[in-house]
């Protein structure tokens, strides 16, 4: 028996190669003589840095970088073992989980860091640099990446804004002499599995601007200034990317990167399962398992990663099994997704910290009892 083991990560407890090697534990459990292929996988967001570099080999290069509230961090640089590949995750330098919950502030919070990562890419001389956009603290519509590159954002009296998505109401020009796009002959590819534009009610701020702390207030005041933002940029740049289906990824970054440093944007999720060759290690797999913290309806429906797995396994005829912390009552046509079955791997009514915090634990168990359930499902098929 072959299993592959294709998991995202439990945010906030396990990135995907942890949660890999717990599911691959548990089903060792079950079926000791299987083949089990771990392929932990990811859409751009975070955790996925650890992901390609399980699946794809390489190195991890430390940058010091900016945080998203101005502070001093550190941030790795994928090196991918392709020796063409450089792989930024934006998270690393500017994500959710860099900002502890009663610190976060999307009025000022920046992307200024992953614009350093970006240019230690650069400096790379790798020809192809992919920026995963997701998992942001931030709402400056990427202009903090930006400023890293050398661009300047003024105010009437020609005085630098401060950082944030707040100030952005107050631009009235974009200087772009100093702006270093990518160097010739590299392509930059921004990765995202969001469609969201940069403004309006399906925008950056609307969206996803609570999740990152903003009220309802605040959220008009932000949308507004990307607003703003995006009527500088049109006029400075002679178009308008706004409205460009993931512009408004990561609280906007990826607007950034299409309309000023001339990315491609890709499906995080398609671009990530390919290089890891999810499809050809499925073809002799008997059984995929997969899972993510939280499965809900949104991971059916808006093809999260758990059913960006599932739609290849049912593409390769074999069964998938998601493992999930949380299960939601309505998770819509998960079967249709490709995935027979979803199931929690927590054993009985427990807070969210206790979760979290015993997740390797309960990621085993888990996946133990789910399979041991369709070990006898196996038999009982043959004895028919």
């Amino acid at each position: 028996m072959r299993i592959v083991i294709a998991p995202d990560s439990y945010k906030g407890s396990l990135r995907s190669p942890q949660v890999a090697a717990a599911m691959a534990e548990g089903a060792s459990r079950v079926f000791p003589e299987a083949t089990i292929d771990l392929c932990p996988v990811g859409d751009g967001g975070e955790g996925t840095l650890d992901a390609v570099l399980a699946g794809v080999g390489g190195s991890a290069e430390p940058v010091e970088v900016t945080g998203p509230l101005g502070e001093a961090r550190k941030a790795r640089l994928g090196l991918l073992a392709d020796g063409e590949t450089a792989y930024v995750e934006l998270a690393e330098a500017s994500g959710l989980s860099c900002v502890p919950m009663e610190q976060r502030d999307p009025l000022r919070s920046t992307s200024y860091g992953t614009g350093e990562l970006i240019a230690r890419a650069y400096a790379s001389g790798r020809q192809r640099i992919v920026v995963g956009l997701g998992g942001s603290a931030t709402n400056d519509g990427g202009a903090g990446l930006l400023a890293a590159l050398g661009a300047r954002f003024l105010d009437a009296g020609a005085a630098p804004l401060p950082p944030g998505g707040a100030s952005l109401a107050r631009l009235q020009r974009i200087d772009l002499r100093e702006l270093r796009r990518p160097p010739a002959g590299v392509q930059l590819i921004a990765a995202t599995d969001v469609t969201n534009p940069l403004c309006g009610p399906e925008g950056a701020s609307a969206i996803y601007g609570p999740q990152k702390g903003a009220t309802p207030v605040q959220v008009t005041e932000l949308d507004a200034a990307l607003a703003r933002f995006a009527r500088v940029a049109a006029s400075t740049l002679g178009r308008d990317e706004s409205q460009t289906p993931g512009a408004g990824a990561a609280g906007g970054a990826g607007f950034a990167l299409l309309a000023f440093l001339g990315a491609r944007a890709e499906s995080g999720q398609n671009l990530i399962l390919a290089m890891l060759r999810l499809d050809e290690r499925l073809a002799s797999a008997d059984l995929a398992l997969t899972g993510e913290g939280q499965a809900d309806r949104q991971t059916f429906a808006y093809g999260k990663t758990a059913a960006g797995v599932g739609g290849r396994c049912r593409a390769a005829g074999v069964p998938c099994i998601a493992f999930a912390g949380g299960v939601a009552d309505d998770l819509g046509d998960c079967d249709a997704a490709g995935v027979g079955a979803v199931l929690s791997v927590v054993p009985r009514p427990m807070s969210l910290g206790e979760a979290m915090a015993r997740g390797r634990e309960l990621i085993v168990g888990g996946v133990e009892r789910g399979l041991r359930a369709y070990a006898l499902g196996r038999r009982e098929e043959r004895a028919a």
